[in-house]
């Protein structure tokens, strides 16, 4: 199978099966996801979203957060992964934005990724979900599924990831097929035990169809 038209599979599929998809990281701001995104590294959104409510409500400007130590922001964060380093993470950033953004969360991911705690991959997801900017980022789950449908080829790191699905996937699109990938990775497509049974994309999946297919093939 052609990669264009394997593209155009999994394109049609998530459009009729997922057509509304979005992140699971409750926010009501820009800088809420933000705060949410630096949390959310090694860490699952559903812990992320218990503590975050509480850090919210003592925090709810990057202003209030910038006037004070991390020790402070540890105390919300405690149950999260890494808790002494998003905590400092969280008040560098809270200080750059105050003090070279005027507070306001930027859409570039260039001078996002100058914000301590935003790497690459947390730069896209604000540009992609805030301003829906054509930024795809990749996680694991992202990394995982695209390697395993075959929608890149020989990917080592994210970033080559990243290059090979925004030159298939229109920019339009880019941003709705970012949360497919993930969601897909998170309930069906999972790391240890894919559920090949219930996915809908069994008719054009490379790992599918070397792994599954030809091993009953060869009962």
């Amino acid at each position: 199978m052609l990669k264009k038209e394997r593209y155009e599979k999994v394109i049609a599929y998530f459009q009729k099966e997922m057509p509304i998809a979005e992140t699971e990281l409750h926010y009501s701001n820009p800088y809420e996801l933000l705060v949410a995104v630096i949390l959310s590294a090694q860490c699952t959104d559903k812990r992320v979203n218990q503590l975050t409510p509480e850090l919210f409500k003592r925090f709810p400007q990057p202003e209030l957060m910038a006037e004070v130590e991390a020790a402070e922001v540890f105390d919300y964060i405690r149950s999260c992964s890494y808790p002494n380093n998003k905590a400092k993470h969280l008040v560098g950033m809270a200080r750059m934005l105050v003090n070279d953004f005027e507070g306001v969360v930027p859409d570039d991911v260039k001078e996002l990724q100058k914000l301590p705690g935003v790497g690459r991959k947390t730069a896209n997801v604000i540009a992609s979900v805030v301003y829906e900017k054509p930024a795809f980022a990749v996680d694991t789950h992202v990394f995982r599924v695209s390697a395993r449908i075959g929608l890149t080829t020989n990917a080592k790191t994210p970033l080559e990831t990243e290059k090979q699905l925004m030159k298939y996937f229109p920019e339009e699109i880019v941003p709705l097929a970012h949360h497919w990938l993930i969601l897909h990775g998170r309930y069906t497509c999972l790391a240890r035990s894919p559920r090949c049974s219930k996915c809908g994309l069994t008719d054009c999946c490379k790992y599918y169809d070397q792994n599954v297919r030809k091993t009953e093939k060869g009962k």
